[in-house]
């Protein structure tokens, strides 16, 4: 009888400690606080870290003062199971604390973070293929409640997946209001650089967090040069800038939704050199365990985008998406996923790169999938309050958001991303796969279109196709009635075996997709 109450207490006490270990899903974020120090001054007298194991891999993380004598270390597990954890710190209050908590499947809607995926392209890290479609709304976390939640619905309502969106708040045009919060603490104007405002990161933190609910990547912009000495953080000095991404990084990491941009127009921040920027860039790598996807933004002058240190390329040029064929020519050069963050914004203010038509917006969107690269949407119609979207967010209120939504249905109804069937010769005609094209004709209104395809990867002789017209602009799909048959390739081209040709309406653009017939 003793024997049996040993093993029952002990078996009760294993299923108490069971029920008290903390439970997070795969990608999500776990997170543990203590109390320590609140002399001198936490944020650089103290430091700590941790290392999460699982019995296969360890992962050492940074943790950070989030104030009032609490410190905080985050983990995002990237396998289920069983961790655990133990401290490393320079105060004895913090050293050797350790704990453990269980990491579950994910749920449907929990796919991880974005990855590359075959060199150009994106995945979640389940493996479901991941196509940015982004907007832009730079100062949108600091501005009044009831505005960034205006922002939030508009997201919510749109097709956007990905927002481009600054760290710090800015000072420019059409935005130029104080923010609700800074990020460190001051004295009148003056900031403390060495000691940050837990509050303006949390703040931060949970608009992250709002945008992961909507299924929505926050491209955060780590500096930018929209200050001026305003505020002075595009000028704090090399220390300064390499504590804040400690810092920043330490934080949000373990989000799974962030995605890492060094700068906007890097090249604009006059107080910064190269070799800086491959010193922060290599300083946010180091010090995010989980390798988020990582770029910067130039203005005018290309940065190194085939260090390391850069996952995918982002670029701001508006001319090379006026034709596919442009378009291509720099994925081809870094080899590497290429997103166009900034080509003109749809909109009617007096700058010349805020004044596209929603067709141009939208038309910059068809040229850049065509070519297997990503466009980024922005709007820039003027206010009488001053609530433009792509700087403060708000309502969108152009005409090339829906459209844009349009396209990424198709996008992701297709087999494999698109990109040029033939990038020499034909800057008309994607390809998924051999039985999957699209054709765009873009601004040019013609009469028919006679049934071609590129010969390079083309479809086999006897195979038959479907077309179907896309109307991008009213967003309609009408399916053809006529079958086509592939005739043998006649020098580059491909026909159909009666050289069918179909009758277009004339308006400005059409795309047709083009897809087997499977055999029965």
């Amino acid at each position: 009888m003793k024997n049996f109450l040993l093993v029952l207490t002990c078996w009760l006490g294993l299923v108490s400690a069971w029920a008290q270990t903390p439970a997070v899903e795969q990608w999500k974020r776990f997170e543990t606080s203590w109390r320590g120090p609140t002399a001198g001054n936490p944020f650089t007298d103290v430091w700590l870290k941790a290392t999460f194991t699982n019995g296969r891999k360890s992962v050492k993380v940074k943790g950070f003062y989030d104030g009032n004598g609490l410190y905080k270390v985050r983990f995002m597990p990237t396998e289920p199971g069983s961790w655990t954890f133990v401290t490393e710190s320079n105060v004895k209050a913090l050293q050797k604390k350790s704990g453990q908590f269980t990491c579950k499947a994910p749920t449907n809607e929990n796919h991880g973070p974005v990855r590359v995926r075959d060199t150009y392209y994106f995945q979640y890290s389940d493996g479901k293929p991941y196509h940015p479609f982004g907007t832009t709304a730079y100062a949108w976390t600091h501005q009044p409640q009831a505005l960034e939640e205006q922002t939030l619905t508009a997201l919510k309502n749109s097709g956007f997946n990905k927002i481009r969106m600054c760290v710090f708040p800015k000072f420019y045009a059409h935005v130029i209001n104080e923010p609700p919060f800074y990020p460190y603490e001051r004295k009148g104007t003056k900031n403390d650089f060495s000691r940050f405002n837990p509050a303006f990161f949390e703040h931060l933190e949970k608009r992250v967090d709002d945008l992961a609910a909507l299924g929505i990547e926050a491209d955060l912009i780590i500096f930018h040069p929209y200050d001026k000495g305003h505020w002075g953080f595009d000028s704090m000095g090399t220390e300064n800038d390499l504590r804040y991404i400690e810092y920043l990084t330490a934080r949000l990491s373990s989000f799974q939704n962030v995605w890492w941009s060094l700068a906007n127009e890097f090249d604009y921040i006059k107080t910064k050199t190269r070799g800086v920027w491959d010193t922060y860039s290599k300083a946010v790598v180091a010090n995010d365990p989980y390798r988020h996807l990582c770029s910067i933004h130039n203005g005018s002058v290309y940065y190194d985008y085939w260090k390391p240190e850069f996952t995918h390329v982002s670029i701001q040029n508006g001319s090379v998406i006026e034709e596919a064929g442009r378009a291509v020519l720099l994925r081809d050069v870094y080899n590497k996923p290429v997103v166009y963050d900034e080509v003109c914004y749809e909109g009617n203010v007096p700058q010349r790169w805020g004044q596209l038509s929603g067709e141009e917006m939208t038309h910059a969107f068809w040229q850049g999938i065509m070519a297997g690269t990503y466009i980024t949407h922005g709007e820039t119609y003027m206010d009488p309050n001053q609530v433009i979207f792509w700087a403060k967010g708000g309502p969108l209120k152009g005409t090339s958001p829906a459209r844009i939504a349009f396209l990424r249905k198709l996008v992701e109804a297709a087999p494999r991303p698109y990109e040029l069937a033939d990038p020499w010769k034909d800057h008309q005609t994607a390809v998924a796969d051999s039985s999957h094209y699209l054709i765009y004709l873009g601004k040019s209104i013609q009469p028919e279109w006679e049934f071609s395809l590129p010969k390079k990867s083309g479809p086999a002789a006897g195979k038959s196709f479907q077309v179907e017209l896309i109307d991008t602009w009213d967003m309609t799909i009408t399916p053809l009635s006529e079958t086509f048959v592939i005739d043998k390739p006649e020098a580059y081209r491909i026909f159909d075996t009666k050289r069918k040709k179909i009758r277009l309406p004339l308006k400005p653009y059409l795309a047709l997709r083009i897809t087997e017939i499977a055999a029965k």
